[in-house]
């Protein structure tokens, strides 16, 4: 089963996009923080997030840099050539559903 769920904080604004079909896209990035035992400190990890349609129209009215939520989804990969003609991957998060943690005042 391929299903992600994180808590954390929006690294920019939400940027959308729409395509001739009628569809759009959201993109933005999410820092999750984690305790890392070896070092003894906090640790922030950044994920791409990516998401369609409905929740894609949420995410670009309400995400905000800093905006604090939870969200869930799948984790994908994208495979393309790159400029020096080696496969390249691009991992991120399909985020199905997205839940703010903070009010809309405090983003």
């Amino acid at each position: 089963m391929n299903s992600v769920i994180a808590v954390g904080r929006a690294g920019k604004d939400t940027e959308i996009k729409y395509f001739e079909t009628g569809k759009c896209k959201a993109s933005f990035s999410l820092a999750v923080s984690r305790w890392d035992s070896k070092t003894k400190a906090e640790v922030t990890d950044w994920f791409n997030i990516e998401t369609w349609d409905k929740t894609a129209e949420f995410a670009c009215e309400y995400i905000k840099k800093g905006a604090l939520m939870w969200l869930e989804g799948r984790l994908n990969v994208n495979k393309y050539m790159g400029k020096d003609g080696n496969e390249k991957e691009y991992y991120f998060i399909n985020a199905t559903q997205i839940r703010l943690l903070s009010k809309k005042s405090e983003n």
